[in-house]
């Protein structure tokens, strides 16, 4: 039977995550409408009105995600990421309803020498993560019942990401440069979905870094992925000063995941066995 409590609408259902999200929700159970571009942009307030009429439960996924082309397109991609989250909120809570909203280790300034928890002061240093952050405290000041999880080098089926990139280069590329300065945790779209759906039954509220278990540099991850599928490439360790580009990156993304851990049924997979297991799907 549709309820209330198993409706639930996904802002950016389309992209890397909300695709997968759409997917492991409707296992679950929930009954789920999709809301993306072209016929839906989360900066029209029309349009967003509309898309929380039928439900008291909603997840935005819906973000400006291109980090290099945030540096020329700021204004854009604060109107994505922050004005429209801000108004989100506000109609969430007139709604009386309760929102997840979907945000990144880009917050950090990565300068920390350890994993970050949810209560460390943040630092962006380029305009997607400043973006991203306004999104937050737009948010908080709104009022509205929500929850915010913080996720971090995803990657999955329905977009480009590191990994999808990296084995495209390697076709036509026989020696590939991969910085060894970044660590964090790989975390596949199909853990974040499960994460989401536990968190939709209990409806949380306050902020949450999730994260698979364990860490690595990119370097090292290129190599678990290049070895698993008996790719013959040289890999080249460098450092993200050797690289131009138009952002900067974090050198430390590493996630303290106790807060979140604690509200979930099953202990967090090591970061290993979930991009075996899309290695092996590619």
């Amino acid at each position: 039977m549709v309820t209330n409590d198993t409706r639930i609408a996904i802002l950016g259902g389309r992209g890397m995550l909300g695709t997968e999200l759409a997917k492991i929700c409707r296992q679950e159970g929930f009954d789920v409408t999709v809301f993306d571009l072209p016929e839906f942009d989360i900066t029209n307030s029309q349009q967003l009105k509309e898309a929380l009429s039928n439900t008291k439960t909603i997840v935005n996924c819906a973000a400006y995600t291109n980090v290099d082309g945030a540096e020329s397109e700021a204004e854009l991609a604060y109107q994505v990421n922050a004005e429209a989250v801000g108004r989100l909120g506000v109609l969430v809570r007139e709604a009386d309803a309760w929102l997840l909203h979907v945000s990144t280790d880009f917050i950090f300034d990565g300068r920390s020498d350890r994993p970050y928890v949810e209560t460390d002061p943040p630092n962006p240093i380029n305009e997607y993560g400043k973006t991203k952050l306004a999104g937050e405290q737009l948010l908080g000041h709104s009022g509205c019942h929500h929850c915010i999880i913080r996720i971090e080098w995803t990657y999955g089926a329905a977009g480009n990401n590191f990994v999808t990139k990296l084995i495209k280069r390697a076709k036509t590329d026989k020696a590939l440069k991969v910085v060894d300065d970044q660590t964090g945790s790989p975390t596949a779209t199909t853990e974040v979905a499960k994460v989401i759906c536990e968190l939709l039954r209990i409806k949380p509220k306050g902020a949450f870094h999730f994260a698979s278990a364990g860490y690595v540099s990119r370097y090292e991850m290129a190599k678990f992925m290049f070895d698993n599928l008996s790719i013959d490439v040289t890999l080249l360790p460098c450092k993200t000063s050797d690289y131009v580009s138009a952002a900067v990156r974090p050198l430390n993304s590493r996630f303290d995941c106790s807060k979140i851990s604690a509200l979930l049924d099953e202990p967090i997979e090591h970061w290993q066995g979930p991009l075996e297991r899309f290695l092996g799907q590619l």
